[in-house]
This record gives C-alpha cells, structure tokens and sequence, in this order.
C-alpha cells in the first residue's frame, strides 16, 4: 500500500524521482511501467500501469456513449502518457501536464494507496485550507465504516 507524504523535486527536464518510501513498493508490487496523467492538470497522477490497465477493464465494460466515462477519459488521455521509472528512479511528466499542475521544483508526493498524486507543494497547502475536512466528511465516513 502506498500512504504517507514525500517531498521531491522535479528537475529542469521534468523528471520526478519516485520517492523511496514508495519505489520499493511500487517496484514489488507492480513493477516499473506507469501511466501518468490527470483529471483536473491541477495534480499529477501516477498510476502503476497494472492499476491503470485494471480501471480500463472496468471503463471498457461500461456503453461506449456514457458521458461520464467519456468525460473521464477525455481528461485521463489529454494529460496521459505512458511512463518508465529510468536507472535513477526517475519517471518523466510530460510538458503539458507539468506546465499545467506547476510542476516545477519542490512538490509533495502522496501515497493514495495503489497510486500517487502529485501536487505542486504550495498549491497543495492552499488546496487543504480551502477545503478543510468538515464533520459532514466525518459522517460521510463514519457511514462507510471508517
């Protein structure tokens, strides 16, 4: 499982190396080939491609004209593209995408247990003030059993 913050930076190629708090994980449980993309350009996500492949298996059995599905992957290929982690841990962030989340120099690194989100640092401290976690996401919570 993948859990917890990271701090890295992306280099002035847009590589981001995979911090080693996951790698390791990520690496045994899945192995080196990603899908980075995103559904916002606000954050960018970082599939293992054995989890991508399996959110498509689901997309794939769903009717062909669903909005919502259309809608998803619209945003999920625009910003997508398939990835490698290289010998230094690296993987590349395409240029679209990193201009678009602000890809550049510090960003934190969030484990979201079978995927990684990565955030711009300081826009991710602004997103979390502006959304704070509300009794009524405790509810929401609390019904589901957590």
């Amino acid at each position: 499982m993948l859990r917890g913050n990271a701090q890295a930076t992306v280099d002035e190629k847009g590589r981001l190396k995979i911090p080693s708090i996951f790698r390791t994980d990520i690496e045994e449980s899945w192995g080196s080939d990603f899908y980075v993309t995103s559904l916002s350009g606000e954050s960018v996500l970082i599939y293992p491609l054995p989890v991508w492949q399996e959110i498509e298996e689901r997309l794939a059995k769903l009717p062909s004209l669903n909005p919502t599905k259309k809608k998803f992957l619209d945003r999920t290929n625009y910003y997508g593209q398939l990835a490698a982690i290289d010998k230094s841990g690296r993987i590349l962030i395409q240029p679209l995408l990193r201009e678009s989340a602000q890809m550049t120099g510090e960003v934190a690194v969030l484990g979201y247990l079978n995927y990684l989100d990565v955030w711009n640092h300081e826009r991710f401290l602004k997103r979390m003030k502006d959304q704070p976690f509300t009794e009524e996401d405790h509810d929401v919570l609390g019904k589901l059993g957590i």
